[in-house]
């Protein structure tokens, strides 16, 4: 008896340490047999194991009955099934669980006055969920989704640590705290109006003038947020918290959309807003962000989170800038003995063995570029203001020159080449011409002299009374660099190139 009690409280340690995860976008029971329910062994024996009928929207699976086998993951047809068994030492330390067969969040990071916390991690992991609670804009349920957790008991689950100080001062409203969302592209949906009259609105600071020339937005000022790009969506988001008066400012992968030049500049503006709070000891400033380099250069300490996406995460102890860095591309916590990736993230690059086989020889073969031009003439905007004489619907009249004439865009490039068995980095600030480059290169784009070769072609084409062939190639690049420049496309490898 005695075994079998140890052994049931053994099974019982098991079934507490796995988890079901059921995809909600994935899972169509009306679409398929119920494999997971029919070849499941529990089901068989008669213990609801999976519940799913004919006209359910979602399974559910069990996780105390769950024994692990696998079956449905493999027999899913539409690969909405996960069976993951985690550490044993995390069940007592769940944060957040969103519903049955869903996203869990152990842990959570722990904020610092006056320091900045980076969060490092891959995507699905459960970052945005830990910004969501510490802005008090979820509130946590210690893992318990069908019970109601009052906030004494979530202060008593994190007695004797550093959040059960911030979540006092949130519940008693010492803390105010404004989070720049992640997908900036979703703004347009629900903001509407000018950037300048925005900020404005926002300003709370009084520091509008510097944030606009911090983040190069005040050529932006009179545009409608409806028309603004990634890069400019991205900023014009940043400048919006930056303005505001807040406790506790969160920063959701700011650095998106921005070339290197804007993402320094973003990483001094997220640096200033320590001393930019009410208190004087310092504001909370939490970054989320996959730039290594931009986290090492913003953060004071950092959080590592590692997981399965999708199904559980964990966020690890504050490590110092470099050694939480390097557990991240190590892929091993040693302070928790736990390895979250199997390979290793290094940059040392590895001296092939030189062969002279046909494709190595193809691969190393030297692609040359002539020297290039490129113009690109601006479209009429439809709204100018000023006197020049266009085509565009614009309310001036008269042959001046006006304030609204967009000047066109000229593009130099000089002859250089490249192999492909090299990797060759462009850099330059957005707007600058890398894309015209690349698709000059591609075939896809035309230069001025191609433009003027097949202008004139045509001319003598008409003047002799013959047909212009329509499809015929003007093009100063060679075709073999064509060739090569499309294939790397098509394979989806990155090519981004530099003139010698």
């Amino acid at each position: 008896m005695p075994k079998k009690k140890g052994g049931s409280k053994k099974n019982e340690e098991e079934e507490n340490s796995r988890i079901a995860i059921v995809d909600a976008e994935r899972c169509k029971p009306r679409k398929c047999d119920r494999e997971c329910h029919r070849n499941c062994p529990v089901v068989r024996q008669g213990k609801q194991c999976i519940d799913v009928g004919k006209k359910s929207k979602l399974a559910y699976i069990s996780e105390s009955l769950c024994v692990g086998c696998g079956i449905c993951v493999k027999k899913c047809p539409f690969d909405a099934i996960k069976i993951i068994n985690l550490p044993k030492s995390l069940n007592s330390q769940t944060t957040h669980r969103y519903g049955p067969n869903s996203f869990k969040l152990h842990r959570l990071p722990m904020p610092r006055p006056g320091q900045v916390l980076g969060l490092v991690g891959i995507n699905g992991i459960g970052k945005s969920t830990a910004l969501k609670i510490l802005s008090a804009r979820l509130r946590p349920n210690l893992g318990r989704f069908e019970d109601h957790v009052g906030w004494d008991e979530i202060l008593q689950y994190f007695r004797g640590s550093e959040l059960q100080n911030y979540f006092t001062k949130i519940l008693e409203e010492d803390l105010k705290a404004v989070v720049k969302p992640q997908y900036v592209d979703q703004i347009p949906k629900q903001v509407r109006g000018e950037v300048g009259r925005i900020l404005q609105a926002k300003d709370e600071r009084m520091v509008r003038s510097e944030i606009l020339q911090a983040l190069q937005l005040k050529k932006l000022v009179n545009r409608d947020v409806q028309v603004l790009s990634g890069g400019e969506l991205q900023r014009f988001a940043l400048a919006v918290v930056a303005v505001q008066l807040a406790d506790v400012y969160m920063f959701d992968e700011p650095t998106s959309y921005l070339d290197v030049k804007q993402r320094l500049q973003a990483a001094e503006l997220i640096r200033s807003m320590l001393k930019a709070g009410k208190d004087a000891s310092g504001t909370y400033v939490l970054c989320v962000e996959h730039d290594l380099s931009v986290l090492d250069y913003l953060s004071d300490y950092i959080c590592v989170l590692y997981g399965t996406p999708g199904a559980y995460g964990v966020v690890t102890m504050p490590f110092s800038v470099r050694e939480g860095i390097n557990i991240f591309l190590s892929g091993f916590v040693h302070t928790e003995n736990m390895r979250f990736r199997n390979e290793e993230l290094s940059f040392k690059v590895s001296q092939g063995s030189m062969t002279t086989t046909k494709e190595s020889i193809q691969a190393n073969r030297h692609h040359n570029y002539p020297t290039m031009h490129k113009t690109l003439y601006p479209r009429g905007r439809g709204r100018g203001k000023g006197k020049g004489k266009g085509k565009g619907k614009g309310k001036g009249k008269g042959k001046g020159k006006g304030k609204g004439k967009r000047q066109p865009f000229r593009l130099h490039i000089e002859s250089g080449g490249f192999r492909g068995s090299q990797i060759v980095v462009m850099l330059g600030e957005n707007g600058t011409g890398k894309t015209t480059f690349i698709r000059m290169l591609a075939g896809l784009m035309s230069s001025d002299a191609d433009d003027e070769n097949r202008r004139k072609a045509m001319e003598e084409a008409a003047a002799e009374g013959r047909k212009f062939d329509m499809d015929q190639k003007f093009t100063s690049v060679p075709e073999l660099t064509i060739s090569y420049v499309v294939v790397q496309t098509m394979t989806h490898h990155t090519l981004t190139l530099r003139s010698p």
